[in-house]
């Protein structure tokens, strides 16, 4: 089933998002955290593609896997650093196992090439022409407080209008963790003319190192409330563990209160505290169904 079909059908998606391990001998561990997310019911499943082109392969087999648990897969597929037959090349893999769904990201370069592109695959909307052609649904990354790469704000919106434009069916959102920067952000895709669906992305912060990490990757605004949370718990990792859950649950009642029609959830490859935060939440959503 594609993912456009279950945003239409449904009032209220919760989905989760994975990563291929590093190593190929690990993959069974994959393997295990998928069954355990499958058994709490997610309208999908996402996999990630591994940074620099690492874990690349392991991508397709996990989404095939989650798709055999009978769970729909996004599978997430960047262009840059490769040529149009290789990406015909995978996506004609995605066609074998029936991976109907796809997140078009341009990605990073390989540490060693950061100097080479390939012409005509530079942006993910040229990965999104190619995949709309081949029939795939296919959905986009976007940044509520700006691509770190932005010059600004406007900018950023006009190169997400043209992704969109290209065919996007939904997008996701890179992590946030100030509730009123996706409400701002929404309205101006509303100003833009941008319509399709936009699920947000939540992150539970259960290691101060996170923090850190989430600023580079998402240039996120860390609220004054968490920061405050991760210095006080900063060495007592269970009780840091519980409030960043607190935390990530409070923000998704708040989405879902205010209208969010899809939550997507980065669960780092830990079934536990997606389970906590279903939890959590379980009335919620029956009462959203």
């Amino acid at each position: 089933m594609t993912i456009r079909q279950i945003l239409a059908e449904k009032k209220l998606t919760v989905s989760f998002e994975v990563f291929p391990p590093k190593k190929q001998d690990d993959i069974s561990s994959i393997f295990n955290t998928a069954g355990e997310l499958v058994a709490l019911q997610p309208d999908f499943i996402s996999i990630t593609y591994g940074a620099g082109g690492t874990t690349r392969s392991n991508t397709v087999e996990i989404a095939n896997h989650i798709q055999s648990l009978s769970v729909p897969a996004l599978a997430h597929l960047t262009c840059i650093g490769n040529s149009e037959t290789a990406l015909c090349d995978i996506i004609d893999t995605m066609k074998t196992h029936n991976i109907q769904n796809v997140l078009a990201l341009r990605g990073d370069l390989p540490e060693n090439d950061k100097g080479s592109t390939i012409p005509g695959f530079t942006h993910a909307s040229d990965l999104v022409k190619l995949l709309k052609q081949r029939g795939f649904c296919t959905g986009g990354a976007c940044y509520p407080e700006g691509h770190p790469e932005s010059p600004n704000r406007e900018q950023d919106i006009e190169n997400l209008k043209y992704k969109v434009d290209a065919g996007i069916d939904f997008l996701t959102t890179q992590m946030f963790f100030d509730n009123d920067m996706l409400y701002s952000f929404l309205y101006r895709l509303q100003s833009a003319g941008i319509h399709v669906p936009v699920l947000a992305g939540i992150m539970p912060i259960t290691h101060p190192a996170q923090i850190r990490r989430m600023i580079e990757l998402s240039n996120a605004f860390i609220p004054r409330k968490l920061l405050s949370i991760c210095d006080r718990f900063r060495d007592q990792p269970d009780a840091l563990r519980q409030a960043g859950i607190a935390y990530a649950t409070d923000q998704i009642i708040d989405l879902i209160s205010n209208g969010i029609r899809g939550i997507h959830i980065y669960t780092m490859n830990k079934s536990s505290i997606a389970y906590t935060i279903m939890q959590n939440i379980s009335s919620i959503v029956t009462a959203c169904a």
